[in-house]
């Protein structure tokens, strides 16, 4: 049954939904409606969202059969190419949720849509492009509004940014602080996930500006900075270190210059964690020549139709997948090894992970930090989302220390 949400007064008191989950009937769009229907049911008001109503009806009852209480979830059909629509469907729900990419092509209207309607964001992009493009566009207005606008929360990049901050929190303060995180990862690849990767890599030297730190300086004369390790061996780990290209150092690095806990003197580098020598140099040479590939119409063509949108790892693969990511800190007087881990990355962990920050915005607002506007999920949620994802079985622990 599809319930429409009539455009209303920007208050919460007067939504209709507590949580939208805009791109349901995608791969990880589904996981996400998924996760809620298990963890959540029917115990707050919350709706999903896309243009079929034939698709949506399907997830609909998928829902269902995993909780009968899904019944009372509402269905409402949005566009991303229609504004109207993206305007009802912001108002009508204080936390708008979408996993519809590539952010690049389609993230800029629901952003919009968000801010001007008063309502709080959060989407799993890796794109860092869009990001420094919504921080650009919209942080004044969402800070003015005291809007949280909140990229990145899936696998990239909340281990990673929540990761930092829990190490931080066991460092002493006032101290400087330097950091390398260590990914290892096992899992598959969707579709969308492909398409937005290849699409990026496409103007790889704009992404890689775009990921950047700014330089401005900070108040009390702080420094934040990336570290210039490159490739190394580390003895302790019995691994290569390899830089890693993505977004989760720059939304690092963001959250540290927002926020002073980071001590005086805060740098952090980011790693892929890769213990053999033939896997290192495979992946290295298969990443340069996909990149290069994405440069071309032909070749990017021929790419993108390797794999379909909206198709991703089977419920068997996901099973055997799993991630950590390591942090080795030292500060002026400790040194410290802290790890995050948890399942399937790209697809199970990303689902559970933007679904409870999603449920950090909508449930928790009295318990969460000040920081509003676009910013990172350290800076809007902090440990109250750390919290929230141990809970939900993700690993949050000190090793060494």
């Amino acid at each position: 049954m599809l319930r429409f949400a009539p455009l209303m007064e920007t208050t919460n008191s007067t939504r209709h939904h507590r949580i939208v989950v805009l791109g349901a009937t995608g791969f990880t769009g589904r996981l996400v409606a998924e996760y809620l229907a298990r963890t959540v049911g029917a115990s707050l008001p919350w709706a999903i969202a896309g243009r079929s109503v034939e698709k949506l009806q399907e997830v609909h009852r998928a829902l269902v059969a995993i909780n009968p209480e899904c019944a009372q979830v509402a269905v409402l059909l949005a566009d991303v190419g229609d504004a109207e629509s993206l305007d009802r469907l912001a108002a009508s729900t204080q936390v708008l949720l979408t996993t519809v990419g590539p952010y690049a092509h389609y993230g800029d209207a629901v952003v919009r849509a968000c801010v001007e309607q008063g309502t709080d964001y959060v989407d799993i992009t890796g794109e860092p492009a869009f990001v420094k493009e919504t921080l650009d566009r919209y942080h004044a207005a969402a800070q003015a509004k005291g809007l949280r606008i909140v990229s990145c929360c899936g696998f990239d990049s909340i281990p990673h940014d929540l990761g930092v901050l829990y190490t931080v929190l066991q460092l002493p303060e006032g101290e400087p602080i330097s950091i390398e995180g260590m990914v290892r990862a096992k899992g598959g690849l969707s579709g969308g996930t492909w398409h937005s990767a290849i699409n990026a890599m496409r103007d790889r030297a704009g992404s890689v500006k775009a990921a950047r730190p700014p330089r401005e300086p900070l108040p009390g004369g702080r420094r934040v900075r990336a570290s210039k390790e490159g490739l190394h061996y580390d003895r302790s780990r019995k691994a290569w270190l390899a830089p890693l290209p993505t977004i989760d150092p720059s939304i690092v690095l963001r959250s540290a210059r927002g926020l002073d806990r980071y001590g005086p003197d805060f740098s952090y580098g980011h790693f892929a964690e890769v213990r053999s020598t033939s896997v290192l140099l495979g992946g290295v040479l298969g990443l340069a020549g996909v990149a290069a590939m994405a440069q071309f119409l032909p070749t990017r063509e021929w790419l993108l139709g390797k794999i379909n949108p909206g198709t991703g790892p089977s419920p068997e693969q996901r099973a055997k997948g799993w991630f950590t990511v390591t942090f080795k800190a030292r500060a002026g007087t400790k040194t410290l090894v802290t790890q995050v881990s948890g399942g399937e990355a790209g697809y199970t962990e990303t689902s559970k992970m933007v679904a409870e920050a999603a449920l950090c915005l909508a449930l928790d607002r009295d318990k969460l930090p000040p920081h509003t506007g676009v910013v990172t999920t350290a800076m809007a949620m902090g440990t109250v989302l750390i919290e929230r994802l141990q809970r939900a079985g993700m690993i949050f622990r000190v090793l060494e220390g």
